[in-house]
């Protein structure tokens, strides 16, 4: 497998994208247009909040309707359009039937996601001038780095990857792009992360590839412990290298795929609102996986650990306090801390002398926390989260205004 791929979402053969400015926000590209040559196998994973975005809602039924096919993905950053009722939905599936005229496809086949801010109506007029331009500038080069800007929103920067992978029967490229900075804290799913390969592969098993891909890395980052209304990855796979993938490749399709999703979920954490510091959680020790992750996003969620992460202090009794709540087994005399390579807590003892080496880790930008629950068992899992400042308060209380 090879990386650093330019392009991203366009990397792939087949794929082409655009990314325009139509308005919706102040400044800046908002729409972004992702069109497959010819009719993909589509896979999506999505938000499990009850207040669910009607671009949610629509896709959903499109992919429903079509059993899993799909020619595009049009998104709009800027307006969630989110908890707008009927005329939501109105405007979702205006949108979906704007890109289907400009391409000729069904607008069953075409995929809609939006992000920003909850409760605005979504302007259908800006929207449908925004995907005619679109239209008119796909591209296979600069289209998927212009379309990685556009759906940003409170994001620092684009993120967008892409790997070729080597298969019995050929090369296969995987790319994609994402958007995230605040309000992460997947659960099926991340704010938005748009995917691509060239190979083809069966609906079901590209489903079930993406989900086995999400698990260990859009499933494993948290920035505030916030899930949205509107999170969803869309997989589409159009098969124009002429590979297809089936259970003899299936394991290293899919370690492709985690590859590039690993990249862009570090990256949405790494540019979280505010944050100075990516941090890696570990937990290991744990009786089953399904502990050792309920302990390590525990951890990442914390407020007292991440505030201490971002004051460079290294306290690591809030560790242990917040592994000893957080409803897995733990034993406190068998369990061990340590930030970075420094261990600070270790049978049943603390190691406060060694907490200047801790502090003077802490000064990175890259860092590690590391809890073993001391259950006795053999199962470890890892969250990336991010620290909490003052400017991720500042953001978010100024978000609307």
């Amino acid at each position: 497998m090879t990386g650093g791929l330019e392009q991203g979402v366009t990397a792939p053969r087949g794929f082409r994208a655009a990314g325009v400015r139509c308005g919706i926000k102040a400044v800046g590209r908002d729409l972004a247009l992702i069109v497959s040559d010819r009719t993909a196998s589509a896979a999506a994973l999505f938000t499990t909040n009850r207040a669910v975005a009607a671009p949610v809602l629509v896709s959903r039924e499109h992919l429903q309707a079509t059993a899993g096919r799909a020619r595009a993905v049009v998104t709009n950053s800027g307006c969630a359009n989110a908890c707008t009722g009927k005329a939501g939905l109105e405007a979702a599936a205006l949108m979906a039937s704007a890109v289907a005229r400009a391409i000729g496809c069904a607008a069953e086949e075409v995929l809609v996601a939006s992000t920003g801010v909850i409760g605005v109506p979504l302007d259908v007029h800006k929207v449908a001038s925004g995907v005619v331009a679109a239209a008119e500038q796909l591209d296979a080069s600069a289209g998927g780095a212009d379309a990685a800007e556009a759906i940003m929103t409170t994001d620092a920067r684009p993120k967008a990857h892409a790997v070729e992978v080597s298969t019995t029967a050929g090369m296969v490229r995987i790319g994609g792009m994402a958007k995230g900075a605040g309000m992460i804290e997947p659960n099926l799913a991340t704010m938005l992360a748009f995917l691509t390969t060239d190979a083809a592969v069966e609906t079901s098993l590209l489903r079930r590839a993406l989900v086995d891909a999400c698990e260990d890395t859009f499933n494993a980052i948290t920035v505030d412990g916030e899930c949205s209304t509107n999170d969803a990855v869309f997989l589409l796979a159009n098969g124009a290298s002429g590979v297809t993938i089936d259970a003899s490749d299936y394991d290293v399709f899919v370690e492709g795929l985690r590859a590039v999703c690993r990249h862009l979920a570090i990256e949405i954490v790494r540019g979280g609102e505010g944050a100075t510091k990516l941090v890696t959680v570990q937990v290991t020790g744990a009786r089953t996986y399904d502990e050792a992750k309920r302990a390590a996003r525990a951890l990442a969620n914390s407020l007292l650990v991440k505030t201490a992460l971002n004051g460079g202090d290294p306290n690591w009794g809030r560790l242990l306090a917040v592994a000893g709540r957080a409803g897995v087994t733990f034993a406190l005399p068998t369990a061990r801390a340590a930030i970075g390579p420094v261990i600070l807590y270790e049978h049943g003892r603390p190691h406060d002398t060694r907490s200047e080496d801790a502090a003077r880790y802490l000064e990175g930008r890259d860092v590690t926390v590391s809890v073993d629950l001391g259950a006795g068992g053999h199962d470890e899992a890892t969250i990336w989260t991010c620290d909490l400042s003052a400017e991720y308060v500042r953001i978010n209380s100024e978000y609307r205004t």
